[in-house]
């Protein structure tokens, strides 16, 4: 073999590496698509969404490790966020923050009270929340623990959320969904 095809081949390899590096890097600290499995957050997401995940606005989780990044951002209640799922640390899910850290949180005739007061957010005045499960029966506030937040599917009626395994963990958020990028005629950002 040539010197001349052994250097191509070496550029092809070093080109490959670096995209490959370049690529992990951008998954693991700036942005990560997933797709949308469940119907739980119906109409805001469907089943089959593509979508991405700003991963750094929260301060990334260093991989192998229980390191972040710094954060540009808490989290605000109305954010779209994914995490990892507090009854399967191997899955992700993706619900809407409802409750910050130390906030009383209310489901009550299909409205959200965050300290005893209607959520201001617009997004929970188009939603009729139903009480289900543990974490959400008629009549029962709901304290959020510190470093923890209360999260909830927009399609109420069928999803798995906070009513039922209770808070997600500060360190488990992994990012803010931001955009659908698949299919087309989905394409948005995420509000």
């Amino acid at each position: 073999m040539s010197l001349k095809k052994k250097s191509v081949l070496r550029d092809w390899v070093e080109s490959i590496v670096i995209a490959f590096l370049l690529a992990m890097v951008i998954r693991a600290f700036i942005v990560q698509a997933f797709k949308i499995p469940t119907g739980s957050m119906r109409m805001t997401l469907i089943e089959g969404d593509l979508i991405l995940v700003n991963k750094f606005i929260y301060g990334a989780k260093v991989p192998f490790t229980d390191l972040r990044a710094p954060v540009l951002r808490q989290p605000k209640r109305g954010d779209v966020i994914v995490f990892i799922y507090p009854e399967d640390k191997k899955k992700d899910y993706i619900k809407r923050l409802v409750g910050l850290p130390g906030e009383t949180v209310e489901i009550k005739g299909g409205s959200i009270y965050i300290n005893d007061k209607p959520a201001s957010e617009p997004i929970f005045n188009q939603i009729y929340y139903f009480n289900k499960g543990d974490f959400g029966l008629a009549g029962e506030k709901i304290v959020v623990p510190q470093d923890s937040y209360f999260v909830l599917g927009d399609n109420s009626a069928s999803s798995k959320d906070s009513r039922y395994w209770g808070f997600v963990p500060k360190k488990d958020v992994l990012g803010q969904a931001m955009i659908i990028y698949w299919p087309p005629q989905r394409i948005r950002v995420i509000k």
